[in-house]
């Protein structure tokens, strides 16, 4: 991805062949005299400039003090307005900030070539939404990611219906290969942390904006094939009665886990309409995303979940869990059915709200045998997909599941999720091409360089072949401290490698 033959706006002089490569037209200002800063404003009134890219301080008091000197300050408000703004650093920014002026490019590490180049990825993007934004009415001087409203019109609906991702749900070819990723909205990301502030974790899932905000964060930084809503798999216990807490540093805990039959007869039904927050989040997310952009719902599957509630905290060894399915099997159905019928609830108040598809998240579905899965999590699943509508496309998802794929096929879904610990050809081949599937590149491999990155996903690309129905993703979730500029190499990779 590159500037497309756009203009760009710099300060020095140094700069332009490097804009030049990145396929850039570069006016470099003249920022020693008024009459340089003015012909620099004309243009900018004129509708010149696409992305202005001042990427000191000084530079951006000098603009607005000339153009308040020279009575223009209005006109060049309203053009910037209109114009992608690229900030090298957190002090360019609040400086943007004063005069209502949201940046729309910073990146994670300061610095000019970074702005340069990871804005590039970005520019045509950007400006097209800017402009589209001022063409439907929006004012663009402050806004944020949830303020845009691409439309949601029949054209918008069938573009996105389309859309790379949700043909290859469906195994129909497609031009390049898909590309989403398990928890591309994250702490690895310093919008997101700025974002989150000081927030209590649970809290901040309840707060409809700043999960619509989070959530297309991640997609317009990271250029993504498909969304996936920013929420969390645990909250739908607490109707159920469950007391969920998120400690700093520890994680989820439940502080009145399932001990007996007894737990489970005193649990709520009828959940559905508690989840409102994230279905106002939906709503909120629509409309602002791109219209090739699908939206993926999700839930934690009824075994998943069950962990959580009977272990009380994550935990590798699923001792209690264990015991409890097998000393208390009719407990253990009765439990596992109500939790069947609140993630139905949930997922269809979902599909209402307007999600594309859904992912039903079993992650540590991978610590049972084959006989287990059978006996104690195969009915439960099935009775969830065959619940949902048969139009939405459905990704059943696990870790460490090799030894599981042909029953959780069994179960449902079109898209089967699929970690590193799998051979993609083997195991699509063990499936019999009936699904499509997803993944599979080990989350890990983002902690190296961008040459490994490509060689692991060129070996992905070409296990999967040009049999339709593959979706590029992580076997499992992005790993906090990951850097931000590897998982952006990585889309790029998969969308110049994966090009059909």
């Amino acid at each position: 991805m590159n500037y497309n033959g756009l203009t760009v706006a710099i300060f020095d002089k140094s700069l332009k062949d490097t804009i030049r490569v990145l396929g850039g037209k570069a006016v470099v200002l003249d920022t020693d005299t008024p009459v340089g800063w003015d012909s620099f404003i004309n243009k900018l009134i004129s509708n010149e400039i696409c992305v202005l890219l001042l990427t000191e301080p000084k530079h951006i008091v000098s603009l607005f003090a000339r153009a308040t000197a020279n009575g223009t300050y209005n006109q060049v408000l309203h053009s910037i307005s209109q114009t992608v703004i690229g900030s090298a650093s957190k002090n360019c920014t609040d400086l943007w900030k004063q005069h209502k002026l949201s940046v729309d490019f910073e990146p994670n590490t300061a610095g000019i070539k970074e702005l340069l180049t990871e804005i590039a990825r970005l520019a045509c993007y950007l400006l097209d939404k800017k402009q589209t934004a001022v063409h439907r009415g929006a004012d663009t001087t402050y806004w944020k990611h949830v303020d845009m409203r691409w439309g949601l019109d029949e054209e918008a609906v069938q573009k996105r219906h389309k859309s790379p991702f949700l043909a290859a749900c469906r195994r129909e070819p497609t031009d390049y290969t898909p590309i989403w990723l398990l928890r591309q909205a994250g702490r690895y990301q310093r919008a997101y942390r700025e974002l989150k502030s000081d927030l209590d974790f649970l809290e901040m899932c309840k707060k409809s904006e700043l999960t619509a905000e989070i959530t297309l964060m991640a997609v317009e930084r990271l250029g993504v094939d498909a969304a996936i809503l920013f929420a969390d798999i645990l909250p739908l216990l607490q109707p159920l009665g469950f007391d969920l807490e998120y400690i700093r540093g520890h994680g989820p805990v439940i502080h009145n886990p399932i001990r007996s039959g007894a737990d489970v007869d005193r649990l709520e039904e009828g959940v559905k309409e508690s989840q409102h927050f994230v279905y106002e989040t939906i709503r909120m997310v629509l409309p602002a995303l791109p219209p090739n952009i699908p939206l993926i719902g999700f839930s934690g599957a009824p075994f998943t979940l069950a962990a959580y509630a009977i272990e009380g905290e994550s935990t590798k060894e699923f001792r209690n869990l264990k015991i409890f399915m097998h000393s208390n099997p009719g407990a253990w159905h009765a439990f596992m059915e109500k939790l069947s019928r609140a993630i139905i609830g949930y997922l269809n108040e979902q599909i209402s709200a307007g999600v594309q598809a859904i992912q039903l998240f079993d992650s540590w579905v991978g610590c049972l045998s084959p006989d287990d899965y059978k006996t104690f999590v195969l009915p439960h699943n099935r009775y969830i997909f065959s619940n949902l509508p048969p139009t939405i496309p459905k990704i059943h998802f696990g870790t460490g599941t090799s030894s599981l794929l042909e029953l959780m096929k069994e179960a449902g879904g079109e898209v089967l999720g699929l970690d590193w610990r799998v051979d993609l050809s083997d195991a699509w081949h063990r499936l019999d091409y009936d699904v499509a599937v997803q993944g599979n590149l080990d989350p890990l491999i983002l902690f190296t360089s961008p040459k490994e990155i490509r060689k692991q996903a060129s070996t992905i690309l070409g296990k999967a072949g040009d049999r339709p129905g593959h979706i590029f993703n992580l076997g499992h979730g992005i790993l906090p401290g990951t850097p931000e500029e590897n998982v952006t190499a990585l889309v790029d990779i998969v969308h110049e490698l994966g090009n059909k």
